[in-house]
């Protein structure tokens, strides 16, 4: 089976949201599968207790909220390299926009925010590896 044929089953599988697919040319066979990585149900929140300060350094304490990678893979800020990020600092956004991809074993699977706010902080940089549960923004209402 021609390898364009193979990327055009992936992106369908990726654009239709399908786990799997087997797909039979004459007595040519291919059976694609993939994981889908369930989403957090509940919104994680992070914080962070400041240290005693001592007397030439201050102390930050980052608020709000964290959406977090959902699988381990390569992060990518953008669509393709050279456009703009689907994020940005300062930027209102809603569950179920995309912040980012992860590309896991070939398969680019979109990355959807799982809660609104404003992004207050971008925590992963595009091209960055990412474990499952690595913070990925930090969201403020």
């Amino acid at each position: 089976m021609d390898i364009r044929k193979i990327k055009k089953l992936i992106e369908l599988m990726i654009e239709s949201d399908l786990e799997a697919i087997e797909v039979k040319e004459g007595d040519q066979s291919i059976a694609l599968t993939r994981r889908i990585a369930k989403s957090i149900e509940q919104p994680q929140t992070i914080s962070i207790l400041p240290r005693t300060p001592n007397t030439n350094s201050s102390v930050s304490t980052p608020q709000g909220r964290i959406e977090t990678s959902p699988m381990v893979g390569v992060f990518y800020a953008a669509q393709n390299p050279g456009e703009p990020s689907f994020v940005k600092v300062g930027q209102k956004i809603n569950a179920g926009d995309q912040i980012g991809i992860i590309e896991a074993m070939k398969i680019m699977n979109p990355v959807e925010a799982t809660q609104s706010g404003v992004v207050a902080e971008i925590l992963a940089k595009n091209s960055d590896v990412v474990q499952f549960g690595q913070p990925l923004i930090r969201l403020q209402d």
